[in-house]
């Protein structure tokens, strides 16, 4: 187990190093000038030179690089241009907001997605399939942000049962965070689920057609126990691929969300960072990200033993 940890950490190396390059390249190659964010726009010519230098902006692309790494590498994110706060911080204050988020996402994902394509696999072809298939199709094509406006208008200014927007430490009121945090994840998990809800019915589909599984019907064995405790395990683990695989466009989408809800969450950090040309916020934020992708990779590899022991890590 420690052997094949260690292999795939030193794998990941040097793709986490291509995208290093390529995260900081296309930060320098944003528009604007980032001094305007340090000064503001009243700045003279000669402030605004003075700050690069303090900064560092004057020197070359790539000894900058060199020295952002070389930093990182100590676990040194560098300070916001704009509140010159520490990022390592910013990312420690904003990173539980957005795996609460992630989290709850993955959990209406699975509670709508898993059911409903149980169901659209065994009554296949029936109204069941096709209004489960309908819906999946119709949760993928609306895009997050019109998601997260529909809800906002009828769970909280038609019905007034949610708040729109805002959020509460979950340790300060976990009541009012729940609440709040409830239209966010729907606005994700909808979507997720409509693919976790195709995967499921054609890996059902594709199991309940093996040969074991005529054999326990066989035997008399009753349809739920034939669906639920043996086909239902084995068509899991392409599932838990696609949930493993779709972890990145999540984060993505949660960039979208937490904008609409106001969300102080990783994804608006990364927003913010943009708009204002702040670097070491969108260099610390996007590096996050994908280390955090290549951990859930990492772990899907072990959940599908859970699933299948005679898959050997």
């Amino acid at each position: 187990m420690l052997r094949y940890v260690s292999r795939k950490l030193v794998q990941m190396l040097p793709v986490v190093f291509f995208v290093t390059v390529i995260v900081f390249a296309l930060t320098n190659l944003l528009p604007g000038d980032p001094t305007v964010t340090i000064l503001g726009e009243q700045a003279t010519a000669e402030q605004r030179a003075a700050a690069r230098v303090e900064y560092g902006l004057d020197q070359p692309a790539p000894l900058r690089y060199l020295t952002w790494i070389s930093r990182v590498a100590q676990g040194d994110f560098g300070r916001s241009l704009r509140t010159r706060e520490h990022v390592g911080e910013m990312l420690s204050a904003r990173i539980p907001v957005t795996l609460q988020l992630a989290f709850l996402s993955i959990l209406i994902a699975v509670a709508i997605g898993v059911p409903a394509g149980i169901l659209a696999a065994r009554f296949r072809g029936t109204l069941i399939d096709v209004v489960a298939s309908f819906l999946a199709m119709s949760s993928v094509a609306v895009p997050y942000f019109w998601m997260g406006i529909l809800l906002i208008m009828l769970f909280s200014l038609q019905l007034g049962w949610l708040p729109p927007s805002g959020h509460v430490r979950f340790f300060d009121d976990p009541v009012q965070n729940l609440r709040l945090m409830v239209l966010p994840s729907l606005t994700i998990g909808t979507a997720f689920a409509a693919l976790v809800m195709r995967q499921t019915r054609a890996s059902m589909l594709q199991v309940l057609s093996l040969d074991y599984i005529r054999t326990a019907r066989a035997k008399g064995l009753s349809e739920i126990i034939v669906v639920l405790k043996h086909a239902l395990r084995n068509a899991l683990i392409p599932v838990v691929t696609v949930i493993g695989l779709q972890i990145g466009a999540l984060l993505g989408g949660a960039v979208v969300t937490e904008t609409v809800f106001a969300l102080p969450g990783l994804g608006r950090m990364l927003v913010d960072g943009i708009f204002q040309r702040d670097f070491p916020v969108i260099q610390g934020a996007i590096l996050f990200i994908v280390i955090a992708v290549f951990a859930v990779n990492l772990l899907t590899d072990f959940i599908y033993r859970v699933f299948d022991p005679r898959v050997k890590v």
